[in-house]
């Protein structure tokens, strides 16, 4: 976690402008003369502002923050006004839940009002808010959202500099097909699981393990990612309670250190959040011991009683991912078809990059690729876990993975080289593209259509209209009979060779049974 990249410190900066953004909240918040309840309202909307709007532009950005109220305050006001009534709130919960899950169908914007409209509900249970006491909520929110707003797009815009990197769009599918509806049904099974479960350990305290199992179905799309993100919230959640005992309990309550170290567990919410769901899960723990403590109601058996809400939470997700599943061989597959068909786009770019055609941006499609091959990995993530019981799936999954990285680092190469404003063409670049274009339809045949190549040479007629590349005198998989000044060539043809061997061999893990023991590479 310590060590890992960070590129430009984004993380850093994105972190250390959440404490920030989070400390003026809560001061502004205070200085306004608002009860406590109030001010830790104002502090988790402001860091649920921060941490769930990621629009790919920064006025995308600013509109999402700017409709959070829209989404947050009618569900704070249902929540509130059904606290006395357990059967309605519970029901209205589970419908928020639905819709929320649903939502994130509208990308990256219905994700983060579905998000902050869940947490309102949420909160509300977590401080035992009363209606009369809406009001002054409302208006914690709104300062809490406004000052954010200043901090994130006045006055420290880290996304100005640095764009978030865009998401790849979901699996296409219709109906219970679709991966947002699915999701909506298995989270709203999870959470009526969790809820039951939660209130039989505890009448007070059971909403943790709703938000259990609510969180644990963020970001998933496959029943393994599912089963592994609940373990490692469970994991998270353990040593954090470990560390609460150690350090929450022992201040009483203590405004001032209480302050400090709740800015300390929001730098690291931020910081290892695209690194560790573990770490991130720590620093949410003892965030949330520090503030039962400002509350003055912790004490040892509130913490334990923390790890078994978890622990039904996790359950509630155990058994709701098996409503409607979708399969982590499926969802996988589903991925690296994606990622293959985009290297066959980069592959194509290049080419007509290289034939001098400048509209032609194979750089685009590397950055898209990475994309992919990230959700890859995480959909990948379940079968190479540690604790896997699966060996010959998890070696094929490793074997996958490791030959995902061999064609993205080709693919940058490639891209780079057509990059080069003095590398040229070389005749010998079309039959390289060809026998790339043929791994690809290999592999994922609806993607290209097969070429038919005369034998001596490529179908160049073919490949122009798509590559714009002219056709040579020479037979092209004859170098000696090239000109000898081709800047960029030689290296371009390396990036396309070693691609080419990479998608063959992936043949061989993608082919044959997920089960059956995987043949040593060649």
């Amino acid at each position: 976690m310590c060590v890992a990249p960070d590129p430009g410190k984004v993380r850093l900066r994105i972190a250390s402008r959440a404490v920030l953004g989070v400390g003026l909240s809560v001061a502004v918040a205070e200085l306004a003369g608002l009860s406590l309840t109030a001010s830790i309202t104002a502090g988790l909307a402001a860091l649920l502002a921060l941490f769930t709007v990621g629009d790919p532009t920064v006025r995308r950005q600013a509109v999402t923050t700017a409709l959070l109220p829209l989404a947050g305050f009618p569900v704070l006001a249902l929540a509130t006004a059904l606290h006395g009534a357990p059967a309605l709130r519970d029901a209205a919960w589970l419908l928020v839940v639905f819709a929320g899950v649903y939502a994130r169908r509208w990308g990256p914007r219905g994700h983060a009002l579905g998000i902050f409209a869940f947490m309102q509900f949420f909160v509300t249970q977590f401080l035992h808010a009363l209606p009369a006491q809406l009001p002054e909520l409302y208006a914690a929110v709104l300062l809490a959202l406004g000052t954010v707003g200043t901090v994130r797009f006045v006055l420290w815009c880290v996304e100005r500099r640095v764009p978030p990197p865009a998401a790849p769009e979901p699996l296409p599918g219709t109906g219970l097909h679709r991966p947002t509806t699915r999701q909506a049904f298995q989270a709203t099974a999870a959470c009526a699981i969790a809820l039951a479960a939660g209130q039989i350990v505890s009448h007070e305290r059971w909403y943790w393990a709703v938000g259990t199992a609510w969180w644990i179905f963020v970001n998933t799309a496959s029943r393994g990612e599912t089963l592994v993100r609940g373990f490692r919230r469970v994991v998270g959640t353990v040593t954090g309670i470990a560390a609460g005992l150690f350090v929450a309990l022992p201040l009483g309550g203590a405004p001032a250190p209480t302050a400090a170290l709740v800015a300390v567990c929001v730098f690291g919410i931020f910081y290892t959040a695209p690194l560790s769901y573990s770490w991130m899960m720590f620093f949410v723990t003892v965030m949330a011991g520090l503030l039962y403590g400002l509350m003055g109601v912790l004490h040892p058996g509130l913490l334990l009683l923390r790890f078994e809400e978890t622990a039904a939470g996790a359950l509630g997700a155990a058994v709701g991912v098996a409503l409607l599943p979708i399969t982590t061989h499926a969802a996988t597959n589903a991925w690296i078809q994606r990622a293959v068909t985009c290297v066959h786009a980069c592959t194509t770019a290049a080419a007509r990059r290289l034939a001098g055609a400048p509209e032609a941006d194979p750089a685009r499609h590397a950055a898209d690729l990475d994309l992919l091959l990230a959700r890859a990995r995480l959909t990948l993530a379940p079968l190479v876990h540690p604790l896997s019981p699966l060996r010959a799936r998890k070696a094929r999954a490793r074997r996958v993975l490791a030959l995902l990285d061999d064609c993205a680092r080709e693919i940058r190469g490639l891209a780079a080289v057509a990059a080069d404003p003095d590398a040229s063409h070389d005749a010998r670049l079309v039959a390289a593209a060809w026998r790339v274009e043929a791994a690809v339809h290999a592999l994922v045949p609806a993607a290209v259509p097969p070429r038919r190549p005369q034998p001596a040479a490529p179908d160049l007629g073919a490949v122009a209209d798509t590559a714009a590349v002219p056709q040579p005198a020479a037979t092209p998989d004859l170098p000696h009979d090239l000109p000898s000044h081709h800047p960029g060539a030689e290296a371009a043809l390396t990036h396309l060779h070693s691609l080419e061997q990479a998608l063959v061999a992936l043949a061989t893990p993608l082919r044959t049974s997920p089960r059956a023991p995987l043949a040593p590479a060649a």
